[in-house]
C-alpha cells in the first residue's frame, strides 16, 4: 500500500527507550543536547514580534511565488550588513530550509540521481533524500589540527556514483558544519568550484549557523560564489532563533546563464506550493531584526559552556574536546571502551546525563559525543562533570 521511500523502520531504538523510560521515572535529567531555542531562557522582545503578525495587510491575497518583495529585500538588507551584494530577485523564501531542500532536489535531480554531502553531518538529509529520490553519496571530513573536506574522498565519491551509472548533480555543503562546527575554507571553496565547473554540478550551501562564529574574522557566505552555481540555505529557526515561524529562503548565485535557468524553474516550483504564510512574510524585518537581540545571548552562553567546558577537561587526560569554529554543537573525543550509543545510554541511567552519540552523525567509528553549547551554563557545567567523572571511572 505504502511507497518504498517512505519504508523506513520506525521502531524506537535503544537510545531513544532509555530516554522515555528516563523520563516517565521522573527522575532528574541534565540534557545537555538542547536545539530548540526557545526553551533554554532566552530573552526576546515578545509583544513586538507578536504585534508584527498582526498587519492588516495579511487580509489581502498577494500570490507571490518568490515571495513578498518587501520581505525578500529584508533578507538581501541581511546580506548587505554582512558585505554581499544580493537582490531580492535572486531569493525564494520557504517555509523551512527542509522545504528548499526539497527545492533544490526537484530542480537539479531526476529520480535516482545522486548528492554528495559531508560525513560527519547532520541525519536530517537522509529523509530528505529518501522523499525526493535522490541518492546521498558522502564524502568524508577529516580532523588534522581542525576539520577540513577531504578532496580525493570527495572524488571518490563522485567517481563512484558515476561508475554506478548515476549522475551527480550538486556537493552539498553545511558551513559551519552541524555537529563539527567547522567552516568551509577559501581554498576549499575554491577546489569546490573547480570539482563543480568540470561535472556540471552545483553546490547546496547550508548556512543557518553562519553567523555563531567563533572566529576572529567573519566567515566567508556561499552567497558571494559567482564561480558555479550556488544555493545558500538559512532561516529565522537559527538566525533569530524562531523556529516556530517557518520562515526560511534559499539564495540562488553563479554565472549568469545557470542561474537565470535555475531561478525560472525555481518560481514554478514555488509557485506550485505558495507555502509561505502572508503574516510571517509581512513580519519578516521585524522577526529578522530580532537577531540583534538574541544573537549576543546565545554567543555569551557558548562561550561560557566552552570555557567550563575546558576547565573540566583539564583535570583528566582521558577525553579532550575537538577544535569548533561556530555553530551551537561540540564534539568530545572519549576512549573507545565500547560503543557510543551504550556509553550515553549508561550515562543517562547511571548520572542522568544526556548527550548524543557520534554514530547519529555519521562519525567513521566509535569514541565521539556530542554536546549542544546552547544549553543553560548551570546545567551544561553540572551534566559535563558528570560525564567525565562516569568515563574516567569506567
Amino acid at each position: 500500500m505504502f511507497s518504498r521511500r517512505t519504508a523506513w523502520d520506525l521502531a524506537h531504538n535503544r537510545y531513544t527507550e532509555a530516554l522515555e523510560t528516563h523520563r516517565s521515572s521522573g527522575r532528574e535529567l541534565l540534557d545537555l543536547t538542547a536545539s530548540n531555542p526557545t526553551t533554554i531562557g532566552l530573552d526576546y522582545h515578545g509583544e513586538e514580534l507578536l504585534q508584527s503578525l498582526a498587519d492588516l495587510d495579511a487580509l489581502t491575497y498577494q500570490p507571490a511565488p518568490q515571495g513578498l518583495l518587501s520581505a525578500r529585500q529584508a533578507v538581501a538588507a541581511y546580506y548587505t550588513e554582512k558585505g554581499y551584494i544580493l537582490s531580492a530577485a535572486d531569493l525564494v523564501l520557504t517555509t523551512s530550509t527542509s522545504e528548499a531542500y526539497s527545492f533544490i532536489f526537484r530542480l537539479l535531480c531526476d529520480p535516482g540521481d545522486s548528492i554528495l554531502v559531508p560525513a560527519p553531518s547532520y541525519p536530517l538529509f537522509d529523509f530528505l533524500a529518501d522523499l525526493n529520490d535522490v541518492k546521498l553519496v558522502p564524502y568524508e571530513l577529516v580532523y588534522d589540527h581542525g576539520w577540513q573536506i577531504e578532496f580525493e574522498s570527495l572524488r571518490a565519491a563522485l567517481r563512484g556514483s558515476q561508475t554506478e551509472g548515476r549522475r551527480c548533480r550538486a556537493v552539498l555543503v553545511v558551513h559551519p558544519n552541524n555537529p563539527t562546527g567547522s567552516y568551509a575554507k577559501l581554498f576549499e571553496l575554491k577546489e569546490l568550484n573547480r570539482t563543480c565547473a568540470a561535472n556540471e554540478m552545483a553546490i547546496i550551501a547550508d548556512e543557518v549557523f553562519l553567523d555563531f562564529s567563533l572566529l576572529e574574522k567573519p566567515p566567508l557566505s556561499f552567497a558571494a560564489n559567482a564561480e558555479a552555481l550556488t544555493f545558500t540555505l538559512s532561516g529565522l529557526s537559527k538566525v533569530s532563533a524562531l523556529p516556530q515561524m517557518k520562515v526560511a529562503w534559499l539564495a540562488t548565485t553563479g554565472p549568469e546563464g545557470p542561474k537565470k535557468q535555475a531561478l525560472a524553474r525555481l518560481e514554478v516550483i514555488a509557485d506550485t506550493y505558495l507555502s509561505m504564510s502572508a503574516p510571517s512574510q509581512l513580519a519578516l524585518p521585524r522577526m529578522l531584526a530580532e537577531r540583534h537581540i538574541v544573537q549576543p545571548q546565545l554567543m555569551h552562553r557558548i562561550r561560557t559552556n566552552l570555557v567550563a567546558l575546558d576547565a573540566a577537561l583539564v583535570t583528566q587526560d582521558l577525553c579532550y574536546r575537538l577544535d569548533v569554529e561556530g555553530g551551537w554543537y561540540v564534539v568530545l573525543r572519549i576512549p573507545m571502551l565500547g560503543s557510543d550509543e551504550e556509553l550515553v545510554i549508561s550515562l543517562l541511567q547511571e548520572m542522568g546525563v544526556l548527550l548524543q552519540p557520534g554514530h547519529f552523525f555519521n562519525f567513521p567509528a566509535d569514541g565521539y559525543l556530542v554536546a549542544s553549547l546552547i544549553t543553560s551554563s548551570a546545567q551544561f557545567a553540572e551534566g559535563i562533570a558528570r560525564a567525565l567523572r562516569f568515563i574516567a571511572g569506567r
